[in-house]
């Protein structure tokens, strides 16, 4: 079992940065892939971004193509979501999630195993 703990997030205007971290205690990050989901208030939790358990594969929303970057240390066993000209819809609370390497990648939040509780990011325009 994994336990993950997001921090990074608070209140930005519209065009600035943020950097999400993810860090994983318990089993090592690497034995997992790795997704960062947001949900905004009367929202479905929406995928944004995810990365293979080797770091060698990357996968984004359309949303955020362009504008974020995920990342990972397996070292440490932390993965970072850097998000550069944010906007006002990405107001949202950012999920890190974990699913076992030894299933395929995934981009829909039930197929994901783990999750942290969550860090708010607001965007004011």
């Amino acid at each position: 079992q994994v336990h993950l703990v997001e921090s990074g997030g608070g209140l930005v205007q519209a065009g600035d940065s943020l950097r999400l971290s993810c860090a994983a205690s318990g089993r090592t990050l690497s034995n997992y892939h790795t997704g960062w989901f947001r949900q905004a208030p009367g929202k479905e939790r929406e995928f944004v971004a995810a990365i293979s358990w080797s770091g060698d594969s990357t996968y984004y929303a359309d949303s955020v193509k362009g504008r974020f970057t995920i990342s990972r240390d397996n070292v440490r066993s932390t993965v970072s979501l850097q998000m550069n000209s944010l906007k006002p819809e990405d107001t949202a609370v950012y999920y890190c999630a974990a699913r076992y390497k030894v299933y395929y990648i995934a981009y829909t939040a039930p197929d994901y195993h783990y999750w942290g509780q969550g860090t708010q990011v607001t965007v004011s325009s």
